[in-house]
């Protein structure tokens, strides 16, 4: 039986909590938030109790720990957990910082303990039967890769202003995306051009930040990234991309609520794309953690590590840059 702790008790620390007491053979021990009551509601739910994120570390008996607490306290916790020995799954970001992030990795080098990057995309079954079908080969050699990805709304400025931007908090995934779709043959980032706008709510611009960007990827083997995003799609959560290659194409659409098309006299009509990424991503939330234990099990391999964690902030740092400076970044 592996011993689990999680570090937050939001959003995506209710997902986490939900799908570790669902697995066989893994017990959600403790659970430590800030937010006093969040933690117990979680912890009393799961069977788990409250704890200080020191008591955690402190605990001979705790495997590994899950980190989905806020962005500012991700690259301290992985420290500490590999300090600690703990194995290590973390939401994305490393950090908001690459140099950081670098240091991170190597802190998790040196204690030798295992560390994953929840970069969900990656386990979504839609995703991952294209992925699979382009290592077959089915659509020859890759040339590009469109990906479209579209929020229904912002979160609120206050979250925008702690998020360390658009490219670092909502892009870091597509950046994730590009290098698991276009370089996984070994070929890498050559250049990048990114540029932003504030369209959607004039406050996120008061935030220093974008709300809409589009970003432009070359790599070492002319393959060529497109990835255009924004915080408001009126009809849902747009979560697509195509890949082009020498012998077809692989196209991955939206998930709807049901597959039903309607056609009748008055016009055809379908379900708009999902709310959001909760719904979106539910089977790739379950699935990534469920591959992450099964691994420290089996001493498999992990489909994402704490370095694919420090190559997207890269990415996401170049862009932020590029959309500053209006200039090409090259690698």
């Amino acid at each position: 039986m592996k011993k689990a702790a999680l570090f937050g008790a939001g959003r995506i620390g209710r997902i986490h909590a939900a799908n570790l007491a669902a697995m066989p053979g893994i017990e959600l021990t403790a659970v430590s938030d800030p937010m006093a009551a969040n933690a117990a509601a979680l912890a009393q739910e799961h069977g788990a109790r409250v704890d200080s994120v020191e008591a955690i570390f402190a605990d001979r008996s705790i495997d590994a720990v899950v980190i989905g607490s806020p962005t500012t306290t991700h690259s301290d916790l992985i420290t500490r957990a590999a300090q600690a020995g703990k194995h290590i799954f973390c939401e994305k970001p490393v950090d908001l910082s690459a140099e950081r992030a670098k240091a991170c990795a190597a802190v998790v080098a040196q204690a030798g303990v295992a560390c994953m990057i929840g970069f969900q995309r990656r386990f979504d079954p839609t995703f991952n039967e294209a992925k699979k079908r382009l290592d077959r080969g089915d659509i020859g050699n890759p040339e590009m890769l469109i990906i479209t990805s579209r929020d229904p709304g912002a979160p609120p400025v206050e979250y925008i202003q702690q998020s360390g931007g658009i490219f670092r908090d909502m892009l870091i995934h597509d950046f994730d995306v590009f290098r698991w779709i276009l370089c996984g043959d070994g070929d890498r980032a050559a250049s990048l051009s990114a540029t932003g706008s504030c369209l959607t709510d004039p406050a996120i611009g008061q935030a220093g930040d974008f709300d809409c960007t589009a970003v432009t990827i070359k790599t070492a083997l002319g393959r060529l990234c497109q990835i255009n995003t924004t915080r408001r799609a009126a009809y849902g959560y747009d979560q697509r991309f195509e890949v082009i290659g020498s012998a077809g194409m692989l196209q991955c659409g939206n998930h709807r609520p049901s597959e039903v098309t309607q056609a009748t006299a008055q016009g055809t009509s379908q379900d708009n794309p999902e709310a959001f990424f909760l719904q979106r991503y539910a089977a790739a939330y379950r699935l990534e953690i469920e591959h992450f234990f099964t691994q420290l099990q089996n001493g498999g391999s992990f489909r994402t590590s704490v370095q694919d964690g420090v190559e997207a902030q890269i990415l996401a740092d170049a862009a932020a840059e590029s959309a500053a400076s209006n200039r090409v970044i090259t690698f």
